[in-house]
């Protein structure tokens, strides 16, 4: 079993890359985003969240709404660490259960993959990057947000320059230069089956 850890900011491209990637390794692709979505989702969770941040977290149909969630974590260190701390049990469980599945390779993706522990299990490391001006104009679009909300989620990313990678990718966001990166990476886990 390999552990392929893939991170970046939000809008890099890294899912992109994750994706194809565990389509061409045949192996399984872990948005941990997604299950940060599912804990908040989990109504013990939720209850938890609410007592902390107040009821003005929930929508209209009693769930917790993310945007609200981010406008107050995002800008406040500690107040982020109280998120993290709710949910990461969860979320950690999850990872776990994903882990016990016989699978040749696990791709993670997650923009703040570095700050837990599986990030020292990843057996390759690779860091995803674009220009951020286009980033930041790929992520209003396809997200719906503000500029304001945009900002104050940028604050909470990680500096990944200080961080070792087996490889780096600057994304051009041309399916061409995506192709190419994804074959090198194949043609190194190629050799090493030899």
């Amino acid at each position: 079993m390999k552990l392929i850890g893939i991170t970046g900011k939000t809008g890099s491209g890294k899912s992109t890359i994750a994706t194809i990637l565990s389509q061409k390794l045949g192996g399984q692709y872990v948005d941990i985003d997604k299950i940060g979505h599912q804990a908040t989702s989990n109504p013990a969770i939720a209850k938890k969240l609410c007592n902390i941040f107040g009821n003005q977290l929930l929508d209209n149909n009693g769930y917790i709404n993310r945007k609200k969630l981010g406008n107050i974590v995002f800008s406040d260190t500690n107040k982020m660490q109280i998120l993290t701390d709710i949910t990461w049990e969860y979320m950690e469980q999850e990872l776990n259960k994903i882990l016990l599945q016989k699978q040749k390779y696990f791709i993670f993706d997650w923009a703040l993959l570095p700050k837990v522990k599986y990030w020292d299990m990843c057996d390759i490391k690779i860091l995803v990057t674009a220009n951020d001006i286009i980033r930041k104009k790929r992520i209003l679009e396809r997200d719906h947000i503000s500029e304001e909300y945009l900002e104050k989620r940028e604050s909470a990313t990680l500096d990944y320059s200080k961080l070792t990678f087996n490889y780096s990718f600057h994304n051009d966001y041309a399916p061409d230069s995506i192709t190419s990166f994804i074959n090198k990476i194949l043609e190194e886990f190629i050799k090493e089956e030899k």
